[in-house]
């Protein structure tokens, strides 16, 4: 097995969470940034914003959310099940997290991460806010 192989591998076997942080720490350490999505914004872009502009699209155009776990609603024990899928964390870390509602599952992730952790943990019974 080649080491692409071997890395693909394991950036497959990643949480959501894990590969949010892998690619900041990658944008870190090598000081790179993704082309393609960078070079598609200014089209999907209000007029101006692309080039910094007035900043009156920033809201429309956010592409890093925090998933906020609003409340555990009664079906606690299935929303701590899919904190523990989302995050790869611990059982007693995803109760504690869900115990201690309003928390953030997920910091930084893009909008289709979100926004299927969003639906995870609404069909569990949970409440979940994007922020």
């Amino acid at each position: 097995m080649s080491k692409v192989d071997e890395i693909l591998d394991s950036i497959g076997s990643m949480t959501v969470l894990e590969l949010s942080e892998l690619k900041e720490a990658f944008k870190e350490r090598f000081n790179v940034e993704a082309a393609a999505p960078a070079a598609a914004m200014p089209m999907m872009m209000a007029p101006g914003a692309a080039d910094g502009g007035d900043g009156g699209g920033a809201a429309e155009e956010q592409n890093e959310f925090d998933v906020v776990l609003t409340s555990a609603g009664e079906k606690k024990i299935q929303v701590i099940k899919e904190v523990r899928t989302l995050t790869n964390l611990g059982l007693k870390d995803a109760k504690e997290l869900v115990d201690n509602a309003p928390k953030p599952v997920l910091e930084k992730a893009s909008k289709e991460d979100a926004e299927k952790a969003k639906e995870l943990i609404e069909a569990a019974g949970g409440a979940v806010e994007l922020k």
